[in-house]
């Protein structure tokens, strides 16, 4: 389908979204949010792509929620009943965006900030430019976080630094993003989208299903004691193995010491 307020790009394997509001640092309006949801609902199923990259157009990543447009239409109305019901709009961008079957990166290329950084905290890893900074914002503005980030930063971060980022809402450097773990990497600012499509890259050639199965294992154990873990480990090499022609290149290219070329089948 077509996008406004973001790009798609498939190129060798690789999905790079664009958020695409540069003149307001990628805001979330709605018709952002909603598209967010339609591009990741076109990706989880096609076979074509095996690693997804998330990064913002000009000097911003995403600077949080739209607060200067209007409400979308299915956003809650005021008040606590409201506010609690289920999922809400932005839940719904964060079980979208963590959902994807496939890798995540997020290429944080400037400030992320709010509903923003949560949206690269729900990425599988994050690839900064010098120029990344993080803020939770969300106390700020007389409230609690949302879109996901009080499960992911925690995780993350621990839940001291968790608990100082949130409660004080101060703005994180990308070198401090690197020493707590917010960022993988950091690179030079040009050099930002080629190294996140060479990370990308070096996921997509490995057998998908396999891929797939080892992000869920890894996701799974966010919340499984050891026990559950280890069963969980043994159903999902099971299904990871399921695809039999990756399986027979596996050993076809190990034997003749070559990389393996695999299909998901």
């Amino acid at each position: 389908m077509g996008y406004h307020d973001l790009t798609l790009e498939i190129d060798d394997m690789i999905a790079t979204i664009t958020l695409n509001r540069p003149e307001k640092l990628n805001a979330l309006s709605g018709g952002l949010q909603r598209e967010m949801l339609a591009v990741c609902d076109e990706l989880k199923n096609d076979d074509n792509v095996r690693a997804v990259i998330w990064t913002g157009a000009g000097r911003g990543f995403c600077s949080g929620a739209d607060l200067t447009g209007p409400r979308p239409a299915d956003a809650p109305e005021p008040g606590w009943q409201q506010m609690l019901d289920e999922d809400g709009w932005v839940g719904r961008q964060a079980k979208a965006v963590f959902g994807i079957r496939k890798p995540s990166i997020a290429a944080v290329n400037g400030v992320a900030a709010g509903a923003g950084m949560s949206l690269a905290l729900a990425c599988d890893f994050r690839i900064g430019s010098e120029n990344a900074r993080f803020k939770t914002v969300f106390v700020e503005r007389a409230l609690s976080p949302d879109a996901g980030m009080s499960y992911f930063l925690p995780r993350i971060v621990g839940i001291g630094r968790a608990m100082e980022l949130v409660l004080t809402s101060r703005a994180v450097a990308a070198d401090e993003a690197l020493s707590m773990g917010l960022l993988n990497r950091i690179v030079p600012s040009e050099d930002l989208l080629t190294e996140a499509k060479a990370m990308a890259k070096m996921i997509a050639v490995h057998p998908p299903l396999a891929v797939q199965m080892a992000k869920r294992a890894l996701q799974h154990s966010l919340d499984s004691d050891f026990e559950s873990q280890l069963h969980f480990e043994t159903r999902a090499i099971q299904l990871g193995s399921a695809a039999k022609n990756d399986r027979i290149e596996q050993a076809l290219a190990f034997r003749e010491k070559r990389p393996g070329v695999y299909t998901g089948h």
